[in-house]
């Protein structure tokens, strides 16, 4: 976009509310009837040569509810209505990841989205990288089933420097006499962020912002097009970046990061996403003058509240049909799916899904990446069916069982921290981005630090760097780039869907109420409270400073508690905070019975003056506590005797403390949960032989 000075044409009727923040616009609308989309003009309508208004259309990131018969149906239905609001040249546009993944992605891959987005007839759809999930030559099959082009521009063949086979770089589409030229881009991230190996399949990706340009250019000067649309799959941070430094683009519709973004102008240029799983279709109108955009308005649409297009419902339907409604079992909790929680800390749902690894392959540990986890809903409690299995958990992945060294999954558990300080963690707080079973950790939050990794326990164990542990990830991880997967010794490789990994799962143990179990330990702060003896006699007291920071710290006095390396947990009864000193009290019964399962460490739960945490209602302190457990003994020595014998003297009979288990622990020992696992992996796999 050149300016933004030129008024709105006044025959634009405005709407009375707008969607979205404060201050946007609401589209114009006209009562005519438009032409469907890709049609021609009708014989009534007349372009003006100044001042013609285009609209645009636009949706990314469908995935999970390609299979639902929920948001995609109306969505259809909303883009129907919003074409027929306009007698102007309407467009529309996907930004991607429109095919996958979903609940039939095991089943029927790509069809069934590609059946619905024929039926919403878009003008042009943008590759995004999980429609790289069937692979390369997937792309092609999706592409000659589709009644639209699929663009990508800056990945191309690494000798021929051609595009994706089924793809086109760029597309110009002409309605009522405007032209609209549109580029499909992606950034760097799209090769960690699918499966398919980018330098073994030939192909190289190209700078988004040189490629971007050149076709920009190329579209204003050589192809006459009044607007210049990139369909960018690399978020909303990017596209600022790329506003910044492209020429001739006017307008920069977003996928990826899933972010509601309605229109916004950096640079000259708007950029808008829609959030994801066809919950919003932004609709953004821009006055076109001799060429050039003039001046724009622009609102995401809620789908909530529309109807469902009934030939989209049928096809969705009709695929699903009965597999999906297979009961695997039931949940007596509701399991929680939502990205969020899964990217932030440990998840019911992800402590479910490890076990099921465990239990299919019977290795020590199982990891899973938290966007592994899908569908960002949650499930339950009641029946768990086949279609939300495959909707939290629709890739296409396997099982792979490496063996890694304690050392090298300590890098992998670090290789996934984000910190707070980060750009990342500055907008979305501090992630662990993994759920993992058979292993318990501390991830440390801040910038300050080698070692971000801490308290590490296999089985209940301290991880002994230089021992060898076997390790279950998805296929996908085992293929991530420079991590320490790359080169593992593969031990198995268990062809099972993640998907049907759980299913089975679910299915063998009938009902599951899986918790949240300590595995994985956020911590914000730390210090040391020293040693602490313990006699199993009444309370004791664990003492430690006062975290600081820049500003005041709070310290919530009943949130402390302690845990050992089996999970075991005992919580405060009581705690004080003076002259900088937090004081903590547990029962010493409570206490010495955790010591002696395990090493024992004190946390909880302080706030910072000032400080607002994306995520994260709180930050949490760790007190590392060297606990001796005492053996009491007395001794009683016998009256003397009237006789010559000699006194003897009767020791009295050895108290130790209780193994009574009355510590209140949320969590089974890790010992006997692995052995458990095992002996149910085992069953499961000769099951299925």
């Amino acid at each position: 976009m050149r300016t933004a000075t030129t008024v709105l044409v006044a025959s634009l009727l405005v709407l009375s509310a707008a969607v979205g923040p404060a201050g946007a616009v609401a589209a114009p609308t006209t009562d005519a009837s438009a032409a469907d989309a890709g049609s021609t003009v009708a014989a009534d309508t007349t372009v003006q040569a100044n001042n013609t208004t285009v609209t645009i259309l636009s949706y990314n990131d469908v995935q999970t509810a390609a299979a639902e018969n929920g948001t995609f149906p109306r969505m259809a239905s909303l883009i129907d209505e919003r074409r027929a609001a306009h007698d102007n040249p309407t467009f529309v546009f996907g930004a991607g990841d429109e095919v996958s993944p979903h609940s039939l992605s095991p089943l029927t891959q790509w069809r069934t989205p590609v059946d619905v987005l024929n039926e919403i007839q878009p003008d042009a759809e943008g590759i995004g990288n999980h429609d790289l999930d069937f692979g390369f030559d997937g792309v092609e099959n999706f592409s000659e089933a589709s009644e639209f082009p699929w663009l990508m521009a800056n990945i191309v063949d690494s000798e021929t420097g051609d595009p994706i086979p089924g793809t086109e770089p760029y597309t110009v589409v002409e309605k009522q006499g405007v032209k609209v030229g549109v580029i499909g881009l992606a950034d760097e991230k799209i090769k960690g962020k699918t499966a398919v190996d980018f330098d073994k399949q030939g192909y190289k990706l190209q700078d988004y912002s040189e490629v971007g340009s050149e076709y920009a250019t190329q579209l204003k000067d050589e192809e006459n097009v009044d607007v210049v649309v990139a369909l960018g799959h690399f978020g909303v941070p990017v596209a600022k970046d790329f506003a910044n430094s492209t020429d001739n683009v006017d307008v920069v519709l977003v996928g990826d990061d899933e972010q509601y973004y309605p229109p916004e102008e950096t640079d000259g240029v708007v950029i808008s996403e829609a959030e994801a799983r066809a919950n919003y279709v932004g609709e953004l109108n821009l006055t076109v003058s001799d060429g050039e955009v003039a001046d724009w308005d622009g609102r995401l649409i809620s789908t909530e509240n529309s109807t469902k297009d009934e030939n989209v419902s049928e096809i969705i339907e009709t695929a699903r049909g009965e597999q999906l409604s297979r009961v695997a079992g039931q949940s007596e909790v509701k399991l929680d799916a939502r990205f969020a929680s899964n990217y932030h800390d440990e998840t019911n749902l992800g402590n479910l899904v490890t076990d099921a690894f465990l239990a299919e392959t019977g290795a020590d540990v199982a990891i899973t990446n938290a966007g592994g986890i899908r569908s960002n809903g949650q499930y339950g409690p009641g029946n768990i069916t086949a279609g939300d299995v495959y909707n939290m958990l629709p890739f296409n992945n396997h099982l792979v069982t490496v063996e890694l060294t304690g050392s090298e999954l300590e890098s992998l558990l670090a290789s996934q921290v984000v910190t707070l300080e980060s750009e990342t963690g500055q907008q979305y707080d501090a992630e662990s981005q993994l759920q993992v079973g058979g292993v318990t950790y501390e991830w440390y939050t801040h910038n300050d630090t080698d070692d971000p990794i801490r308290s590490m326990y296999v089985g209940g164990e301290p991880v002994d760097a230089d021992a060898t542990y076997e390790v279950t990830v998805n296929s996908y991880m085992a293929g991530w780039d420079g991590s320490v997967l790359t080169n593992a010794t593969v031990v198995d490789r268990d062809y099972t869907l993640y998907g049907t990994a759980l299913y089975d799962y679910i299915e063998s143990q009938g009902t599951v109420a899986p918790e949240g179990e300590d595995r994985i330990r956020r911590v914000d702060s730390e210090v040391d409270a020293g040693t602490v003896e313990l006699d199993g006699e009444g309370d004791v007291a664990v003492s430690f400073e006062k975290p600081t920071a820049e500003n005041e710290t709070a310290v919530d006095a009943e949130s402390f508690y302690a845990l050992n390396s089996a999970n075991e947990r005992v919580n405060a009864s009581a705690a004080t905070v003076e002259d900088g000193t937090v004081s903590v009290t547990f029962a010493d019964s409570e206490l010495s019975t955790l010591a002696e399962s395990g090493d024992v460490e004190v946390y909880g739960h302080y706030s910072v003056d000032g400080r607002e945490r994306p995520y994260f209602e709180y930050s949490v302190v760790n007190a590392d506590v060297t606990a001796e457990v005492l053996e009491t003994t007395t001794t009683t020595t016998a009256a003397p005797t009237t006789t010559t014998e000699s006194a003897e003297t009767t020791a009295a009979p050895e108290t130790t403390t209780s193994e009574d288990d009355e510590s209140g622990s949320s969590a089974p020992g890790f010992g006997v949960g692995a052995a458990a696992i095992a002996v149910l992996g085992a069953a499961l796999l000769a099951l299925r032989e």
